[in-house]
C-alpha cells in the first residue's frame, strides 16, 4: 500500500497537470461534444497560440529565476511597426505613402528584431546593473507601450498585405474540399515549431543547460564558469524574440494591431508557465509544461464559452489555478529543501 501511495504521489507530482487537462477534455466532451469537433479543436489550439508562443520564452526567464512583465507591451510595439511596414498599397491610413508594396519578410524581421530588442535591452540592464527583473521590465512594459501609442497615435494599423494575414489563417481555405483535420491553423504550425526549438534549445544546446545552472545556483554557476550577464543576456532577448514572433502571429490573426493589444497577455503568459511546473524559484522547468499550461487556460476559456459561463468568472478561475500551481510549486520546494 505505501509503494502505491507513493508511486500516484510521484505519478500526480510529475504528470498532475497533464492529468487535469485529459480529464478537462473528457468531462468537456461528453458535457459538450461540440468541444471535440475538428473546429472547435482548431480554435482551441489557435486561441492558445499567442500567449503560448511568449509562455515559451517566459519559461527559459522564469527557469534563470527571472520574470519578464514587458511582453504584452513588446508585443504591441514590434506588432505596429512591423504592421506598418505590411500595409497594402492602398491603405487609408498608410504609414509610407510612397514606400512600394515590402516582401513579406521585410515586416516579420523587422517585428522579431524589434522584439528581440527590447529584450536584449531588459538583459543588458538585468545583466549590468543588477536591477531585480521585475523592475527592469516593468519599465519596459511601460515603455514599449508609449512607444506603440507615440507612433501610432493610438490608431491601429490595419489594411495588411494578404501574405501577412495569412500568418493569421489556415493552410487552406474553408472551401477545398479535404478533410477538416488538414486544414491546420497557420498559428499552430508556427507555436508547434517554435516548441520544438525552444525544447531543443533548452535541453541540448550550452545555452539551455547554463539557463538551468543560473536559477538553480547563480553563484555555483559562475564559479564553474558560466558567464552569468552573456546568459542573462541572451535569455531576454530569446524571450523578447518571441514576444516579436508573437506580434506577427497577432497581426495576421486579427489583420490590424492597436497599440493597445496583448494588454495584460504577460499574465497570461506567466501562468501558462506556472501552470506548467516552472519554478518561480529557478532551476525547474520544462517547454512540454510551458505548452500544456497554456492548452489548460485554453480548453478553460473555450469550455467556459460552450457552457455560458460569464466570461469575468474566467478571471476568477484562471486566478485560482495560478495560486494552487504556485503553492504546490511551494510545497514540492519545501520538500525537496
Amino acid at each position: 500500500m505505501a509503494f502505491t501511495s507513493t508511486a500516484l504521489r510521484n505519478t500526480m507530482r510529475k504528470y498532475g497537470i497533464a492529468i487535469v487537462l485529459i480529464f478537462m477534455v473528457i468531462f468537456l466532451s461528453i458535457v459538450k461534444p461540440a468541444f471535440i469537433g475538428a473546429n472547435n479543436i482548431f480554435n482551441v489550439l489557435t486561441q492558445s497560440c499567442i500567449f503560448g508562443i511568449m509562455a515559451l520564452g517566459m519559461t527559459f526567464v522564469i527557469i534563470s529565476k527571472g520574470i519578464d512583465l514587458s511582453v504584452g507591451s513588446v508585443l504591441a510595439f514590434s506588432g505596429v511597426i512591423a504592421a506598418s511596414f505590411g500595409q497594402v498599397a492602398d491603405a487609408t491610413e498608410k504609414y509610407f505613402p510612397n514606400m512600394p508594396v515590402l516582401p513579406v519578410i521585410v515586416p516579420i524581421v523587422i517585428g522579431l528584431g524589434i522584439g528581440a530588442l527590447c529584450g536584449c535591452i531588459n538583459g543588458v540592464l538585468i545583466a549590468k546593473t543588477k536591477i531585480p527583473a521585475f523592475i527592469a521590465t516593468l519599465g519596459m512594459m511601460t515603455v514599449a507601450r508609449g512607444f506603440a501609442l507615440l507612433y501610432t497615435s493610438g490608431r491601429p494599423v490595419s489594411e495588411l498585405v494578404p501574405s501577412l494575414t495569412f500568418l493569421g489563417g489556415r493552410l487552406f481555405d474553408e472551401s477545398e474540399h479535404i478533410p477538416a483535420i488538414f486544414k491546420l491553423p497557420v498559428p499552430v504550425i508556427i507555436f508547434f515549431i517554435m516548441i520544438i526549438v525552444s525544447h531543443i534549445l533548452l535541453n541540448k544546446t550550452r545555452f539551455g543547460k547554463n539557463t538551468y545552472a543560473i536559477g538553480g545556483n547563480i553563484t555555483a554557476a559562475e564559479v564553474s564558469g558560466v558567464n552569468v550577464s552573456k546568459y542573462t543576456i541572451l535569455i531576454y532577448t530569446y524571450c523578447g524574440l518571441l514576444a516579436g514572433l508573437a506580434a506577427i502571429v497577432f497581426a495576421g490573426r486579427v489583420g490590424s494591431v492597436h497599440p493597445g493589444a496583448a494588454d495584460g497577455y504577460e499574465l497570461t503568459a506567466i501562468a501558462s508557465t506556472t501552470i506548467g511546473g516552472t519554478s518561480h524559484s529557478g532551476g525547474i522547468g520544462t517547454i512540454l509544461g510551458a505548452f500544456i499550461g497554456a492548452m489548460v487556460l485554453s480548453v478553460l476559456r473555450n469550455g467556459f464559452t460552450l457552457l455560458g459561463v460569464n466570461a469575468y468568472w474566467q478571471k476568477v478561475a484562471e486566478g485560482v489555478i495560478i495560486v494552487v500551481a504556485v503553492i504546490i510549486d511551494m510545497r514540492k520546494n519545501a520538500k525537496r529543501d
